[in-house]
Formats: structure tokens, C-alpha cells, sequence
């Protein structure tokens, strides 16, 4: 069991109606003049982007917008923001969105008072000492962006797109409002995806080596059974308040660190996934289900009994009478059929609709390592000529 130090300071208002609340919630940390960042045009859509301005506009706070955000969010738009935040002397940034915005949002913070270029701090080159304080609208479930200290960016200034992260204590929401009606208009594609992601964030978690805290794995395995449960439900009946609530608060459990107290995460799947959707510009979420069989079948057996528990406690898996290997074989193959069954791909193939080259292959596994200078994972450290098997077994 691994030391751990456990920090959440995020407040969390949780329910219907709950972004009516949004313009005290600003003034309590300190806000006077936001960015009120947004995505496309769903927010505008749906007038919660109206009803937001209209909010801050009677408590008599003063905002600028920048909206544009996409999926795999643009370094360029950051730069963007940054200027905006200089010239506009921004003392607070509001999210109104999904993990795209939230962490856009993030990138514009740390680049707000930092002098030099913020692609640094996403090289990990160097680490800003200043950031604007950030609040959120949460609008869709799945990155756990609203409460965790992690960003991830995509530059889009380079001729083969790269995608980074950046973490930082300073980079945790001051509030995250989740109120799940504002998820009722979600396409079924964002929601099977935002329930993928939440599901690979305890997944990446709870694949270790640390077999002997008990109360983290059990808590990761409610999580993912309850994302198994009630993400068809709002699948089925995209109005289903309950569904949508359950599936929500699971998306922020799922990536508070709460699923990794006292063991070692991997995040060899997220890793590899990034590079996979820095070069074709897929969704996420749907990066990492056709991903993930191919890395658990090749790194399960530096810990076949974890995975035989996660087929039974997790997956519903009768493992009496079978082998270790059979047990864990067979949890594998169930959670691949519960991606399909939400409408996820299982292989790079189907994700991206073509062959992947030999060349993309090695292309994304060195920058995946720096060039082979760097390991990624922990179940099983991965060096680039690994990560190549992992992305063939997969095509």
C-alpha cells in the first residue's frame, strides 16, 4: 500500500438549476472581470449560454467571451485566450462545458502571467508560479476535468499535430455546477464516448501492481459497474435524470484521484490513445476503447490474478472452475463487447475507417516516448518497440 496525499479542493453544486447559482459562486472566489469560455454552437443552442450571461449581467459582473473550443482542444485558440486575459486585465475564468473547454481553460491560467512560451509548461520544460483561478459549468460527463489538476492540449501549430499534459495543483476548479438536465441533449455518441473515458480513468487507476488496498479497488469497481449500469439507461432515454445524475458523478469520481489512494497508477492507454488522436483527430474516448484489449491482453500477465478480479467483481464473470488466464482472458473480451455495445470501436480500423500504416505505427510510438528516451506505464513499463506490438495488435 502506497503513502498517498489526497487533495480535492473543487466545490461541487450538484443538481437542477443549479447554474442560476453560478454568479455568486464567482464572487465567493474572488472574480470581477471573467473569460467565459465555451465551445461550439450546443452552448448557444440550448440558451444556457444566454442564461449564463444574463446571470452575470444582474450581479454586475463584467465578462469577455471566447467561444471555438473543439474536441482535442487548439493550442492556437489558447494563445488566443492568453492575449484576451492581458488585454481584458481577466481576473477569473468560467467553463461552460465538457473537459475540452475546462482544460483549454486551464491552458489560458497557466499562460496568463507566465512570460515565457505556455507550450513550455506542456513540454514540461519549465513550471508556471501564477494562474488564474477557474470555475465551471460542467456540460458534459467524461474527462473529470472539473475537479482534477491535469490538462491536456493539442498543438496544432506543428505539421504532425502533438498532444501534451500539463498538471498542477493550481489548475483544480474553484466550483464545478453539474446539474445532469444540462446533459439531456447530448448526441449518443459523446455520451458512449464521455462514458468510455470516465471508465479508462478508473481503469488506469485500478490495473497495478498494489493488490492490497482494498477500500480503493472498491470503490473503482462501483464506479465502473455503475457506469456499466446506468450509461445504457441514459443511452436508452437521454432524459433519464437519474441515469444522467449517476453517470455524471461517476465521470467526477472517476478522475479525482479518488480511484488511485494508495496505489500506482499506469496510463499507458491514455498515453498511447494521444498519440492516436493527435495524428487522425479522433474522439477520445472512442480512441482509447479501441486501444485498450490490445494493451490489457499484452500486459495482463504481470498480473493475471487483478485481472481475473476485474472480470469477476467488475464484468459479472462466473470464474469458477477457470484458470487465472482464462478468467482474465475472458474480462477482457467482456468489456470489449460492452464497448461495441454502446457503439465504441474495439481496433484502430474500425475508430479511424482506414488501415494504419507501418509508418504511423512507429511514428506514434516515438513521440508516444520521446523517441524512445522515455517508459511509459507501470503495470508493465513500455518502451517504444513495445508500444508498436501494442498499436498492431490493435489495427
Amino acid at each position: 500500500m502506497k503513502n498517498f496525499n489526497f487533495y480535492a479542493p473543487t466545490q461541487v453544486v450538484f443538481g437542477r438549476n443549479t447554474e442560476t447559482q453560478v454568479a455568486e459562486l464567482v464572487k465567493k472566489y474572488g472574480g470581477s472581470k471573467i473569460l467565459l469560455h465555451y465551445g461550439g454552437q450546443s452552448a448557444i443552442r440550448s440558451g444556457l449560454l444566454a442564461k449564463v450571461e444574463q446571470t452575470l449581467q444582474e450581479a454586475g459582473i463584467s465578462y469577455v467571451k471566447l467561444g471555438g473550443v473543439k474536441p482535442n482542444p487548439r493550442l492556437s485558440l489558447v494563445r488566443k485566450g492568453i492575449q484576451l486575459c492581458k488585454d481584458e486585465n481577466v481576473d477569473f475564468i468560467l467553463a461552460v462545458g465538457g473537459g475540452s473547454v475546462i482544460d483549454s481553460s486551464k491552458a489560458i491560467s497557466s499562460g496568463r502571467f507566465y512570460e515565457g512560451d505556455v507550450w513550455t509548461l506542456y513540454e514540461h520544460k519549465d513550471h508556471a508560479t501564477k494562474y488564474l483561478p477557474i470555475g465551471c459549468i460542467l456540460t458534459i460527463p467524461a474527462a473529470g476535468s472539473e475537479m482534477s489538476d491535469g490538462s491536456v492540449i493539442t498543438n496544432d501549430e506543428v505539421e504532425s499535430w502533438l498532444k501534451k499534459d500539463y498538471c498542477t495543483d493550481e489548475f483544480r476548479c474553484k466550483f464545478a455546477i453539474m446539474n445532469p438536465e444540462l446533459t439531456f441533449t447530448l448526441p449518443a455518441w459523446q455520451t458512449a464516448c464521455g462514458i468510455t473515458d470516465m471508465m479508462m480513468h478508473t481503469m488506469e487507476r485500478y490495473f497495478s501492481k498494489d493488490d492490497d488496498m482494498e477500500t480503493t479497488d472498491a470503490i473503482a469497481e462501483a464506479i465502473l459497474r455503475t457506469c456499466m449500469l446506468e450509461g445504457p439507461k441514459a443511452l436508452a432515454n437521454p432524459t433519464d435524470y437519474v441515469s444522467r445524475a449517476n453517470v455524471m458523478w461517476a465521470g467526477t469520481l472517476a478522475h479525482n484521484d479518488l480511484t488511485g489512494c494508495g496505489t500506482s497508477s499506469d496510463w499507458a492507454t491514455h498515453a498511447i490513445e494521444h498519440e492516436l488522436s493527435g495524428l487522425f483527430d479522433v474522439s477520445h474516448g472512442a480512441g482509447l476503447a479501441a486501444m485498450w484489449a490490445s494493451w490489457a491482453r499484452y500486459t495482463c500477465h504481470e498480473n493475471l490474478p487483478r485481472f481475473a478480479r476485474f472480470a469477476k467483481n467488475v464484468m459479472g464473470v462466473d470464474t469458477e472452475g477457470m484458470t487465472t488466464l482464462e478468467a482474465a482472458e475472458t474480462g477482457i473480451k467482456a468489456m470489449e463487447r460492452f464497448f461495441a455495445s454502446i457503439g465504441m470501436p474495439t481496433d484502430i480500423h474500425t475508430l479511424i475507417g482506414k488501415d494504419v500504416t507501418d509508418t504511423q505505427i512507429e511514428e506514434m510510438a516515438q513521440k508516444c516516448t520521446n523517441n524512445d528516451t522515455i517508459t511509459i506505464g507501470a503495470l508493465k513499463v513500455l518502451h517504444a518497440a513495445d508500444i508498436v506490438k501494442i498499436y498492431q495488435m490493435a489495427r
